[in-house]
């Protein structure tokens, strides 16, 4: 299954899953990332780390060890 940082700017995606149920995953979940949620990739610092989202309303920085820990379905663009 697709992870958050194969996302590339511009597109979108459904959480599956946050992979895990360490302090990290916590976190994770209660910044918004929670299944059934769309998230879309905003962009990404100049070295690509960390990537910007947007999610539940907000914009949220991740680390790519992070985004590699939330499972997507990615969304067909629209036409």
């Amino acid at each position: 299954m697709p992870t958050l940082d194969t996302l590339k700017p511009g597109e979108s995606a459904c959480i599956a899953e946050v992979v895990g149920h360490d302090a990290v995953a916590v976190r994770l979940m209660e910044m918004g990332l929670i299944e059934g949620e769309t998230i879309e990739h905003l962009g990404a610092a100049p070295l690509g780390d960390p990537a910007e989202y947007l999610v539940c309303g907000y914009r949220l920085s991740l680390r790519a060890s992070e985004a590699r820990r939330v499972q997507i379905l990615k969304v067909p663009a629209a036409s």
